[in-house]
Parts: C-alpha cells; sequence; structure tokens
C-alpha cells in the first residue's frame, strides 16, 4: 500500500477523518456524528481511484485509535464500519 495520512476534522457534535493517499487527488472519508457521549460513524467514502488499498480501513484504525486515547465509544451504523467492528473482536472495548 502507497503512503496514507489521516487528519481529524471536528465541528462541535460532527466530524471526518481524511484519508490522504500519496500521489493521490482525491480523499477517503468517514464522518461521524456525537450523541450521547457516542460518536457514530455515519459513512465511509472512498473514491474509486484510491479503493483498493485498504483506505477505508484505514479510516476504521484512526477512529479506533481516537476513541481508546480520548475515550469516546464509537457506534458502527455504516454498513463498512459494522463488519470491520465485527471482524475485530478486540475492538470491543471502544463499542458503543
Amino acid at each position: 500500500m502507497v503512503g496514507v495520512t489521516i487528519t481529524k476534522h471536528e465541528d462541535g457534535a460532527s466530524g471526518e477523518y481524511h484519508a490522504h493517499v500519496a500521489d493521490a487527488d482525491q480523499i477517503g472519508r468517514l464522518t461521524w456524528s456525537e450523541r450521547g457521549g457516542v460518536r457514530y460513524a455515519e459513512h465511509t467514502l472512498v473514491p474509486p481511484a484510491i479503493g483498493g488499498q485498504g483506505v477505508a480501513m484505514r479510516l476504521v484504525e484512526a477512529m479506533v485509535a481516537d476513541a481508546r486515547e480520548n475515550g469516546f465509544r464509537i457506534g458502527p451504523v455504516c454498513s463498512y464500519v459494522v463488519t470491520a467492528f465485527k471482524r475485530h473482536p478486540e475492538w470491543a472495548d471502544v463499542a458503543a
């Protein structure tokens, strides 16, 4: 996989993680909104130009790491995130 840099963008009770892929103009995104202390992962969006490189998983991993570091829980809503949590039972500590 080529280099991927993840950045976090927050705006009050919502935000996004952005995946910046080396040598690509497009970015992957994972959007979330917060309600009752839970950040609900709503959409994972990876354009076809950067698809098939593990970008979506890197976005979810970034959210999991952020949850552990900052003490919030994740409510998987997006079908990709739901599946990722099923495949990674070690993430149960941050699942809502």
